[in-house]
């Protein structure tokens, strides 16, 4: 695990080949997203690396409800009492009322390609396989609209990796927390810098590629993705630089 500080009270946490971010106000914390189920302690270690503790935490959001976004943040709501809020489709995809994510089928197909095999060992070692719910989660992230939590995230609808996939927009900090609409790295690849996941990896292909319009607007000046390095620069640059076909 890796804390890195991108702005002030921002913080890009890299742990078992996914990210999380910490955004800290005073002695308040919003948690977005959370890592495989065993990154659970990892995020609470993170929250002590920046001065902090679980108590502080007044909310989670989730980018989208894939087991390497939401296992660790599973176990830590339910032993913390912590609320976990999303956009109203995202949410009932957290509370497993449906499942959209890459299995073993999948991989099986895409097992030719170079690093993937090696990928999902690992991931099936960090809890891929596990079932993974959090049947509190609430809907009422609703994009554009700031939330009362410390950063004043801002929801942004990038549907396609999920039919829900939010990402949120700290204004404070000139950040962009992406999720997987948009990476700078992925152990599936060895291409760095702003790109899409392997198209395998999303529901919907053709709208998590027209997703990328509705970050290019943004303004911000450094991209918080869901793998990958921080990366400095315009979400504009970024897509720019994903933009393209696929594999």
């Amino acid at each position: 695990m890796r804390v890195e500080t991108v702005g002030d009270g921002v913080h890009l946490v890299r742990g078992m080949a996914v990210n999380w971010v910490l955004v800290a106000d005073g002695d308040a914390v919003t948690v977005i997203d959370g890592g495989y189920p065993g990154d659970a302690d990892a995020l609470e270690t993170s929250l002590a690396a920046i001065g902090r503790a679980p108590a502080d935490v007044v909310a989670a959001l989730v980018t989208h409800a894939h087991v390497d976004h939401v296992g660790g943040l599973a176990r830590f709501a339910a032993r913390h009492g912590t609320p976990v809020r999303t956009g109203p489709t995202e949410a009932r995809h957290t509370r497993r009322e449906f499942l959209e994510q890459a299995g073993p089928s999948d991989v099986a197909r895409n097992a030719w390609r170079p690093r993937v095999l090696a990928w999902a060992v690992h991931a099936a070692r960090a809890g891929a396989l596990r079932a993974v719910c959090i049947p509190d989660a609430a809907g009422d992230a609703v994009p554009g609209v700031p939330l009362d939590l410390p950063g004043r995230p801002v929801p942004v609808a990038t549907p396609g990796h999920t039919s829900g996939h939010t990402a949120y927009l700290l204004p404070g900090a000139g950040a962009l927390v992406s999720g997987d609409a948009l990476v700078t790295g992925h152990p599936t690849t060895a291409r760095t810098g702003p790109q899409r996941l392997r198209a395998f990896f999303d529901h919907d292909t053709v709208r998590a590629d027209a997703a990328l319009d509705a970050l290019a607007g943004l303004d911000a000046g450094v991209l918080l993705p869901g793998h990958g390095p921080p990366w400095p620069g315009t979400p504009a640059e970024a897509v720019a630089l994903a933009s393209g076909p696929r594999s």
